[in-house]
């Protein structure tokens, strides 16, 4: 239970890119699990859990699956997969959040990730290439919300540096550019819809921090809206207000308080008498005017 309180209070308290982490890790294995579940019990093939969280590309489906849009983003096929992509997001994310904050990681991250779900679906319904696999084609995996995020970092600060291995210091710039070339040269390969939303994520990352640097945040509707909807999922405390109601005196004590006051103001009274007003202390003054109210 401890390691579970940890990874609770880890979630809680981390910034947006702990949590993006989190939450992928934990789709992982939650899917996973569901998955081999599945198996054990003989599941029909057709049903998977997989299949019907990944983003298709027939028009047709995707209107039966709006939600695919999303949660596509967040889903990986296996331990491979997830591994690089968490990497990527790791590295860059924190250099991300050297220049940015944390809201811009989150909404470059969504935003990037419906930008290659919408350039992935063009391309499949738009090229012929495509038209024979349209209607079995999905897509799945953080990989086009992770180069909207590197690619837009990489063009914010294109002259940092990280070491490589093997390589030594290399450019972001030119770590952005490999990345996009790559995808480029591979959209005629065998997973040609996931290379071609890397492209749609780092197309967004581009537009995105080119009019950041203008001075335009064009997710600032988008953040209003997170905002909002985190503001839903927000404990609210309940804040009661009580006045502790003061116990009225008795006959005794009343009697005993009016005795004990007048014999103060007797007492400064007779100082007057003696010595004039102005012998009196500030607290004796203010005793005497509280008295003639």
């Amino acid at each position: 239970m401890a390691i579970i309180d940890e990874i609770k209070t880890s979630f809680k308290t981390g910034n947006n890119l702990v949590k993006l982490l989190y939450i992928n890790v934990a789709v992982f294995l939650a899917v996973t699990l569901i998955e081999v579940l599945f198996t054990l019990f003989q599941v029909s093939p057709d049903f998977s859990i997989v299949r019907i969280l990944s983003v298709p590309s027939d028009l047709g489906i995707l209107i039966t699956r709006p939600w695919s849009l999303f949660t596509y983003m967040f889903l990986h096929a296996n331990f491979l997969h997830i591994l690089f992509n968490m990497l990527w997001l790791f590295w860059f994310g924190q250099i991300f959040l050297q220049y940015l904050d944390q809201k811009k990681l989150l909404s470059v991250y969504i935003l990037g990730g419906f930008s290659g779900a919408a350039l992935y679906i063009l391309a499949f319904n738009l090229f012929p290439l495509f038209a024979s696999s349209v209607q079995q084609s999905v897509a799945l995996g953080a990989s086009a919300s992770v180069v909207a995020i590197v690619v837009a970092i990489s063009f914010y600060v294109p002259n940092n540096t990280i070491n490589l291995m093997f390589i030594g210091p290399v450019k972001l710039k030119y770590i952005a550019l490999f990345t996009i070339v790559l995808d480029i040269l591979s959209i005629t390969s065998s997973n040609a819809g996931g290379h071609i939303a890397h492209l749609g994520g780092a197309l967004f990352g581009y537009m995105y921090i080119q009019q950041y640097k203008k001075g335009n945040n064009i997710s600032r509707g988008f953040d209003r809206f997170m905002d909002n909807l985190f503001g839903w999922f927000k404990k609210r405390e309940n804040i009661t207000v009580t006045h502790k109601q003061k116990r009225p005196q008795t006959d005794i004590e009343y009697n005993r308080n009016r005795a004990k006051n007048q014999k103060e103001i007797d007492r400064i009274l007779e100082k007057i008498a003696k010595s004039g007003y102005d012998s009196l202390s500030k607290s004796e003054k203010e005793t005497l005017f509280k008295a003639n109210q």
